[in-house]
């Protein structure tokens, strides 16, 4: 549910005037807002893995809300202008309209990591709890106010469209993030009344070390979208690569979030108990075909066309930027699901480490393409783009595959982890 955001506010945004300077002023906010976050999206996997009696769940919960803090602040000293100037028009050398938008968007996207910080712990209890419908219900709340913001921004004021989906996004989470607090109470009154065994315990600076590698693994990986834009606003066809990256990865995100969210199901599965790994892994290889499959309909049949220009308000123009890269991407949702499933086993496993070797690999590989395309190949920045994500994820997986085999041996044998 939370991947249609993407696409609607995109569509919002391409129907209101000068759509191609708002539409690369939202991409780019949006990128910085999830560089951000990145820090507390793993969260919910360190909530589901580690919250299970009295003790656990207060160190955890006071760790998230000093890191949810954190990163709001951290965000807040980023939209300075000696910074914010610095980044944004010198090094990534955006244009000034575009780079005004962006900054004030980004205000507006202030309450945006702090208020996923503290919900993504709470989801990790309901999780843990096997009461994830009210999961759904909290994002039904969500997508709810964020449409109706923007709908009613859309019709009833002047505001600019990047402006127009960073406010939608805050009140959207903000919504989400409150209702998810409620809904957990039940379930936080029953950890509250479990004792665990002290040998099995984490102190707060074990677990910062469990948590480290996986806060680093969403930055690295998150902190690859900003690269992108730096390497789109440098490359061939600047502002329409720019303008279709977030329509493009709203679409694609749609598909990605399915395998993303599964990465928490196989958490609370393989953590309960082993002999759930065979099944565990099945819907894993079924949940990437299937996802996939769908994505591929829509890139290489006249759906996409329909889907950029009839929903997402796109030109011709901006369509035919737009159809190549999806095309290039369709297996990106089955790689989401393996990579996925890789870092539960060594989430589960406590196994942490290599996740963030995994991430850096594919960031620097995203890296090395994008430059070799800007300096030697006759691509659109936006095919490039398509064609790094695609290579990087590749090679994280294998990366990660290496690791995951020995403590696949861990996982399924006799006795406990």
């Amino acid at each position: 549910m939370m991947a249609i955001e993407g696409p609607f506010l995109a569509a919002v945004i391409a129907r209101l005037a000068a759509e191609k300077i708002n539409l690369a002023a939202y991409g780019v906010a949006f990128a910085f807002a999830l560089v951000a976050e990145s820090p507390i999206i793993m969260l919910m996997s360190a909530s589901t893995a580690l919250c299970r009696d009295r003790k656990s769940y207060r160190q955890l919960r006071n760790f998230s809300l000093f890191l949810s803090l954190s990163v709001t602040l951290l965000l807040g000293l980023f939209l300075l202008p000696p910074c914010f100037d610095l980044i944004i028009i010198k090094l990534l050398g955006l244009p000034i309209e575009v780079a005004k938008l962006t900054h004030t968007a980004l205000l507006w996207l202030l309450p945006w990591p702090g208020a996923i910080g503290i919900r993504r712990f709470y989801q990790g209890i309901l999780i843990v709890k096997h009461q994830t419908r009210r999961i759904a219900v909290s994002t039904s709340l969500r997508l709810l106010t964020m449409a109706a913001s923007a709908l009613l921004l859309y019709h009833y004021s002047s505001l600019a469209g990047a402006i127009i989906g960073a406010i939608a996004l805050s009140i959207g989470v903000v919504a989400e993030a409150l209702l998810t607090r409620y809904l957990t109470r039940f379930a936080i009154a029953e950890i509250l009344q479990t004792k665990g065994e002290s040998q099995q315990q984490l102190n707060y600076r074990e677990i910062w070390h469990y948590y480290l590698p996986l806060a680093l693994t969403p930055f690295i990986g998150l902190s690859i979208h900003p690269l992108v834009t730096f390497f789109l606003g440098k490359g061939r066809d600047a502002i329409e690569s720019l303008a279709v990256m977030p329509v493009i990865y709203g679409l694609t995100f749609i598909f990605r979030a399915i395998g993303i969210s599964y990465q928490e199901v196989a958490i609370a599965l393989l953590g309960e108990n082993r002999d759930n790994y065979p099944k565990v892994r099945n819907f894993a290889i079924v949940l990437g075909l299937l996802t996939s499959t769908a994505l591929f309909l829509i890139a290489f049949t006249p759906l996409s066309g329909f889907w950029f220009q009839q929903l997402s308000g796109l030109d011709d123009l901006l369509t035919s930027f737009a159809t190549v890269p999806l095309q290039i991407l369709a297996i990106f949702p089955a790689l989401t699901v393996l990579v996925c499933f890789q870092r539960s086993v060594l989430i589960v496993t406590r196994a942490t480490h290599p996740i963030s070797i995994a991430t850096t690999i594919e960031a620097g590989t995203i890296f090395l393409v994008l430059l070799l395309a800007l300096l030697y190949l006759p691509l659109s920045g936006v095919v490039a783009a398509a064609s790094a994500y695609v290579i990087g994820r590749l090679l994280a997986v294998a990366a990660l595959q290496r690791s995951v085999i020995p403590q696949l041996q861990q996982l399924t044998k006799k006795g406990g982890f």
